[in-house]
């Protein structure tokens, strides 16, 4: 049984993995194409499907069975708290609590790290190990972009889940408490005594929709956020190592490629040197 439990967190955490692999994938495959949009795969999520089952199912494995034993070692505590505490040890029942706690954060921060590993697995074709280390170091460098940008994320994402969940509760309400007249000989059909027991079923789907749809999202700015940190570092804007950002994303940094690859004057986006530096400074 125990085998059995185990082998199911597993295969839940990666089928989780394998999700974020392949948004992951999709939306590196946008920014990470140079000219936008011609250079954007035409089916990029079933192309990311492709390559995360072909290349990337150990990663998704391996990243999932971290997780996994995390859970064990929870469960063997949470099992060793109840034991203590029964038996009335209440410094053991202690230990095993500070030990439970240490290991949920540990949960949330190996969580983290493997979702921008999936990314950069993704953005750079490399396995598990290498891709989590360079993405701690990565994020570790740029500690102050990634505090700001979760925090508006956060609260951006839970604004979106609350109006979604609004925009389902209050027309399900009106409906079947029979408050708009134009329902009101349908309601009646319905012979509802309690009218808030499907209205707080709806709530609840509709809240477990808008958080897997708001994932997706979330998952997108993430992506987008790791690469334009990963082009920051490794590009220049020169010739040789020209942003792969949008030019909308240039013009708010302030940055700009000095070559077009497809411009044979040598200026972006057949500007002239002149036009493009106070075009720049303008939006600055």
């Amino acid at each position: 049984m125990i085998f059995q439990v185990l082998v199911f967190f597993w295969l839940v955490f990666f089928v989780s993995a394998i999700s974020q692999l392949v948004l992951a994938g999709s939306f590196a495959s946008y920014y990470w194409a140079f000219n936008k949009p011609d250079d954007i795969p035409t089916l990029p999520v079933a192309k990311a499907i492709g390559i995360t089952l072909r290349y990337h199912v150990g990663s998704a494995a391996f990243g999932s069975l971290i997780i996994t034993i995390l859970k064990l070692i929870q469960g063997i505590l949470e099992y060793l708290n109840r034991k203590f505490e029964k038996e009335q040890n209440k410094l053991a029942a202690f230990i095993v609590k500070c030990l439970g706690c240490c290991c949920l954060c540990l949960e949330k921060l190996i969580l983290y790290i493997n979702r921008n590993a999936y990314i950069l697995v993704m953005v750079h074709g490399s396995n598990f190990c290498s891709s989590a280390w360079r993405a701690f170091k990565l994020l570790a460098r740029n500690i102050l972009r990634v505090l700001v940008l979760d925090k508006i994320t956060d609260l951006l994402m839970m604004v979106g889940r609350l109006v979604a969940i609004l925009l389902v509760a209050l027309p399900s309400g009106f409906f079947f408490s029979g408050y708009i007249s134009y329902f009101e000989d349908y309601v009646k059909t319905l012979g509802l005594n309690f009218y808030m027991v499907p209205v707080i079923l709806i709530v609840v789907g509709g809240f477990i929709v808008a958080r897997e749809f708001f994932s997706v999202y979330s998952m997108g700015v993430d992506t987008i956020f790791l690469s334009f940190l990963e082009d920051l570092e490794r590009n220049d804007g020169t010739a040789e190592k020209p942003y792969y950002m949008s030019k909308d994303l240039m013009k708010i940094l302030g940055k700009k490629n000095v070559k077009d690859r497809n411009d044979s004057n040598g200026n972006a986006d057949g500007e002239t040197g002149e036009e493009a530096e106070a075009e720049a400074e303008n939006q600055v």
